[in-house]
């Protein structure tokens, strides 16, 4: 491979796109998050990985990236997903307890938590930069297979519980109460079911192929290392991060481990440097927005401190991931789409970017609204959820329709450059899914939601600016041949290390200096130590200082 030097307009341009990227990446990821937020767990989280991937290709110059915007969008979303299982509301808790062992735990979990979901997070967001166009599409299938496999697995688990239940002479309480420990699926409150059912569907799928692809190897590494990681961490040695709560943490840790297995295997030093320097940040992230809501909070104002809390932890989590992109935007060798192999891929992409991520997340505010009175539970004889699968369904049919007759013969609609269809991708998705969000929230609309809904509004609106603004097409840009990323590599990890250490100390010590040993409010009283732990079956007393 041959590069050219860059000439001095490149190289003096380099400054003038950084600082779009990594503003553009961060208000994307905080829009995201803020209303990840209102929905909630995996699903939630699809929303911020999605727009943040396609806002770091979009503004990086690099058209082929460009041409793969819908992949990086799926791959961001599936990729920042994963971390939706972690449970967290307890560790914030410690933080704001008073008790001085549990504020500095609190701080250090949390710098773990947000290092292991931003790590799975920019390895999503980073793969389509490195795999060629064979080993990117070679994941559709095997993925899709999972997810059918996870549909009835969600509509069963509840019969196949009761159905145990009755096997084993246990007691059942369905879900909606309190279940905990009450199931026979039950295993530390973790989604032990689901990596099993994905180990087997990937397994079973190769049998009937006939053939194992690197694709199957990465699931294989991912389900493999959640096991690890839970059955040794939690399992072997009774690590449990928040008892009660459930330890998908212990999973996710493995998962990372077996990422890290697998792009070392695999030659994808440049997605361990996005994951690595996109972890640390992330880490940084989580514990720092954390103790600035605590800071914030001596203010005494009234309102959502808790959205604030993750709309700042997602500004900061978008600033890693535009770091990261922009570290490997002239590093990354060139990937090539032709032959295009697999070209349904295409469309699944950019359907399940649209129709899927949106769908997911929105389907629940027919609940809502019923929840609210703002909405009869049925109408003409069919429920509020079932009027709106069938208006997605009208949709689906559409777009199905639509992408066929392009697959024929293009629609004049999408005949522009791969820049002008992936600002039309990332606007749609944004746009859909801030009016979806506002739509949940109307319904029992306060002045508190106005820290919401109100800032996620007014970032879309720069969002759109910006990505309009800054975006374009640079192929002339030099990329380096056969780039050496194990320094970068190396620097990262060390440096990630120093700021788990450094920072949750400094984080517990602001805390201490603010609060003392008093409770700080918005959140219940959690203490993972001493004769007060409310792990324990003592009721802790509460409201009072502690050293």
């Amino acid at each position: 491979m041959t590069t050219e030097s860059p000439t001095s307009e490149q190289a003096g341009s380099q400054p003038r796109k950084a600082f779009p990227l990594i503003l553009l990446t961060a208000l994307s990821l905080s829009i995201g998050w803020g209303i990840r937020g209102n929905f909630g767990h995996e699903f939630g989280a699809l929303i911020p990985g999605a727009l943040t991937a396609m806002a770091a290709v979009l503004v990086s110059g690099r058209e082929d990236w460009q041409r793969r915007i819908a992949y990086f969008g799926a791959f961001g979303a599936v990729g920042w997903c994963f971390g939706g299982s972690i449970s967290y509301m307890q560790v914030i808790a410690y933080t704001h307890s008073g008790h001085s062992g549990s504020v500095l735990y609190g701080f250090a979990c949390l710098f773990v938590i947000g290092f292991l979901w931003a790590f799975m997070g920019g390895a999503g967001t980073a793969l389509p930069a490195f795999l060629t166009r064979e080993r990117l599409t070679e994941f559709l299938l095997p993925v899709i297979c999972i997810y059918a496999v996870w549909v009835v697995h969600e509509f069963t688990y509840e019969a196949t519980n009761a159905w145990l239940a009755g096997i084993l002479g246990t007691t059942f309480i369905a879900r909606g109460a309190d279940y905990r420990q009450e199931e026979p699926l039950y295993w530390f409150d973790t989604d032990w079911t689901s990596v099993l059912l994905a180990l087997l569907t990937v397994l079973a799928l190769a049998a009937i192929r006939r053939r194992w692809d690197r694709a199957s190897s990465l699931i294989l590494h991912l389900t493999l290392g959640w096991w690890a990681g839970f059955l040794i961490l939690v399992v072997a040695l009774g690590l449990r991060m928040t008892p009660p709560r459930g330890d998908n943490w212990a999973g996710c840790a493995g998962m990372v481990v077996g990422l890290l297995v697998y792009f070392q295997r695999s030659g994808l030093q440049g997605v361990t440097l996005v994951s690595l320097v996109t972890g640390t940040i992330g880490g940084l992230g989580f514990a720092g927005a954390t103790m600035l809501k605590l800071v914030e909070m001596t203010s005494g104002r009234d309102t959502n401190w808790h959205s604030v809390l993750e709309q700042t932890y997602g500004l900061i989590n978008g600033i890693g991931v535009g770091i990261a992109m922009l570290m490997i935007a002239r590093r990354a060798p060139k990937v090539v789409d032709e032959p295009p192999v697999r070209r349904w891929t295409d469309g699944f992409a950019v359907g399940f970017v649209l129709l899927g991520i949106t769908y997911l997340n929105l389907q629940k505010n027919a609940e809502e609204w019923v929840k609210k009175k703002a909405m009869p539970e049925f109408m003409a004889g069919l429920s509020a959820w079932g009027w709106f699968n069938l208006a997605y369904l009208a949709l689906a049919i559409a777009f199905v329709l639509l992408v066929r007759r392009h697959m024929r013969r293009p629609l004049p609609l999408l005949t522009t450059s791969w820049l002008a269809r992936g600002q039309a991708l990332y606007l749609v998705l944004l746009w859909w899914m801030v009016a979806g969000n506002f739509e949940r929230a109307v319904v029992a609309f306060t002045p508190q939601r106005m820290v919401t809904e109100g800032v996620i509004f007014l970032n879309a609106v720069i969002c759109s600016v910006l990505i309009l603004l800054h975006g374009f097409m640079n192929p002339a840009a030099s990329i380096e041949a056969e780039p050496d990323f194990r320094p970068l590599v190396l620097r990262s990890a060390a440096l990630g290390v120093a700021a788990f250490c450094l920072s949750s100390l400094l984080f517990w010590g602001i805390t201490r200096v603010v609060y003392g040993g008093q409770k700080a409010l918005n959140a219940n009283l959690h203490i993972r130590f001493g004769p007060n732990a409310t792990a324990t079956t003592a009721k802790p007393k509460k409201n009072q200082p502690h050293p």
